[in-house]
Formats: structure tokens, sequence, C-alpha cells
């Protein structure tokens, strides 16, 4: 499965749970942390937690290991470590405040389907 494979099986498993603006930034070239980025948020803690708990079991059930996870139990931005994808899921309010696309701005947009 390719980066982008990833990135979009992550995005899939955040939209089942109703996940808001989810977004695919292709960051290779841009940075050494990922190549992909899949950004996206929740309007509650309990949405946020929902979201993160089926990417994580989306991708570990495609044989996809998670590395770690950031951030969890207080749900405001949650990082989900996938090696070379990395996801993010935001509550509303950080995803406004801290709006990393516009951070990221250089990235290429890729279809999250």
């Amino acid at each position: 499965m390719t980066e982008q494979e990833i990135a979009q099986l992550a995005a899939q498993a955040a939209e089942d749970k109703k996940a808001h603006n989810v977004i695919i930034l292709d960051i290779n070239g841009l940075s050494v942390i990922a190549d992909y980025f899949v950004i996206c948020h929740g309007n509650s803690e309990t949405q946020v937690q929902a979201i993160v708990d089926s990417v994580k079991k989306g991708v570990e059930e495609a044989g996809i290991t998670v590395r770690g996870r950031e951030g969890y139990d207080e749900a405001r931005w949650v990082l989900i470590d996938l090696g070379d994808v990395v996801v993010h899921v935001f509550h509303k309010d950080e995803r406004e405040f801290y709006n990393i696309e516009r951070l990221w701005k250089d990235a290429r947009t890729v279809s999250a389907h």
C-alpha cells in the first residue's frame, strides 16, 4: 500500500465518523516529517476520540502499524503517526486557532476519495 493510499484510507475512516473538512496534503519534498498529512476536525472531544478510534481501527485492519498517538485524552489536537503519513484530528476550536493548512500552503492537496 502506498503512502497516498494509506492517507486516503485514514481520511475515509475519519469521514466514516463524520469528521469535518477532511483534507490530505502532499508534503513530500517540503518536510522530512512525513510525506502526507491528513487533517480533519470534530465538534466535540467525544467526536474527536471517535474519529481517532476509527482511523486507528481502519489502518490496523489494513495491516498498517500505528507508530504513535498523542493528545487522545485531551482530544483537542490528536496526532496519529503512521510513518510517512501523519493524521491530525483537531477539535474545531483548535483547528481554527492553529490553521496548519496555512502553514503548509505550498503543499499539494490530494483528493480524499
